[in-house]
């Protein structure tokens, strides 16, 4: 006995799963995206992020999230917490770094 299957129509996968970021540009979306967020101030400075929601609510990747969240650290916008998670560090980028060059006297 053949058992037929139908087919579910592409418009009903689509809201069923929808394709926030795609292709080889998601994690540079999801980052530019994250980083707009967080200095607008629509993610509070302490607020929590993980990766499982950040990945279901953007369908992509844990691996994506993880390299856009790491960027993310290095930005000084998100600070981890060992056994606690990610949180969102400030609305602000952080300062550069000073420049270790000695000053020259001009006269």
């Amino acid at each position: 006995m053949v058992i037929k299957t139908s087919r579910i129509p592409d418009k009903v996968l689509k809201e069923i799963f929808p394709k926030k970021f795609n292709g080889r540009k998601a994690p540079e979306e999801l980052y530019t995206h994250l980083k707009k967020k967080i200095l607008s101030g629509k993610l509070k400075k302490g607020q929590k992020l993980t990766y499982d929601g950040i990945a279901l609510d953007f369908n992509v990747s844990r691996g994506i999230v993880h390299k856009v969240i790491s960027r993310l650290k290095k930005d000084g916008l998100i600070i981890s917490k060992w056994r606690k998670g990610s949180f969102v560090a400030s609305s602000g980028l952080r300062k550069p770094d000073k420049k270790l060059t000695p000053e020259k006297d001009v006269k």
